[in-house]
Order: structure tokens, then sequence, then C-alpha cells
């Protein structure tokens, strides 16, 4: 193949995917990596495709599943009342038109300003007062206050 060995190939693949691991959270790409790496040793020993892509795609598979449990087991969801989650429930002003369909709306929570998207789709107007229902990424969902309530 155009004079380069594919135990080449293979680890050149390797090295992106452990460098491309770098960028990414979660240890997920390293497995490949590691499963190339088996692959381009498999290469350097002599042995065929099929058993080049069959250490590729076991040993990455185990990887996967094993790092997944272990990652399941180690990591806990985060407790009410830290980050962003502690607005959920809390009531803030609406600084900015909050219209879904426009992609506007922003919020004042305490002394800080969140974008915000409304649960229901409906525009809420600016200086409306809003009660946050969850929190999506850097968004706040929220619904309009209802008054004398």
């Amino acid at each position: 193949m155009f004079g380069i060995n594919i135990w080449l190939i293979w680890f050149i693949l390797a090295a992106f995917f452990i460098v491309g691991e770098m960028f990414t959270a979660g240890f997920f790409i390293l497995w490949f990596g590691i499963g190339a790496a088996a692959a381009g040793l498999c290469a350097l020993l002599g042995l065929g495709p099929i058993w080049q892509w069959l250490a590729f795609v076991v040993i990455s598979g185990i990887l996967v599943v094993v790092s997944r449990k272990f990652a399941n087991r180690v990591t806990k969801e985060q407790p009410p009342g830290i980050g962003a989650d502690r607005f959920i429930g809390m009531a803030g002003m609406v600084l900015e038109e909050i219209n879904n369909l426009k992609n506007t709306g922003r919020v004042r929570m305490n002394k800080e300003e969140w974008r915000a998207e409304s649960a229901n789709d409906d525009i809420i107007p600016k200086n409306k007062r809003v009660k946050v229902i969850k929190v999506d990424g850097t968004h706040l969902i929220v619904e309009p206050i209802k008054e004398g309530v």
C-alpha cells in the first residue's frame, strides 16, 4: 500500500485517538487509541487484517464497557444547590424578552444574568417575574409566575 506498512497506519491512528482524547472529556476516545495500538502490534507480529481488526474491535469494546461501568460507579450526580442548579425553584426577572423561536431571552437571578428559554415556548415579556424550572447547559428554563400567587 504505497510503500507504507500497515502497522504504521495503525500506530498513526492510535496516536490520533490518544491526542484527540486530550481535547475531550470522559476517557472515551483513549480506548480506541489503545485498540488501534494493539492492532498495530498484531500487524507488526505478521498477523493478518482479520486479527488486526478483531484486536481493535475487541480491545476497544472491552475498555469502553469497563470504563463506563467504572465511571458510573465513581461519578456521582451533582448535589442540589451547587452551580447553576442552585437557581431551580427560585424567582428571577426577565431582562430581555424570552422568545424561543428568535433565540432571545435573558433573566437576572440574584446579581447574575443568564440566558433563558421558556419552558412551554410562550413568549415572556421583559420585566416579568419568572420561576426557574430546570437548567439546560448554560440556559435556565423558566416559566412565568402568575400574578397574585
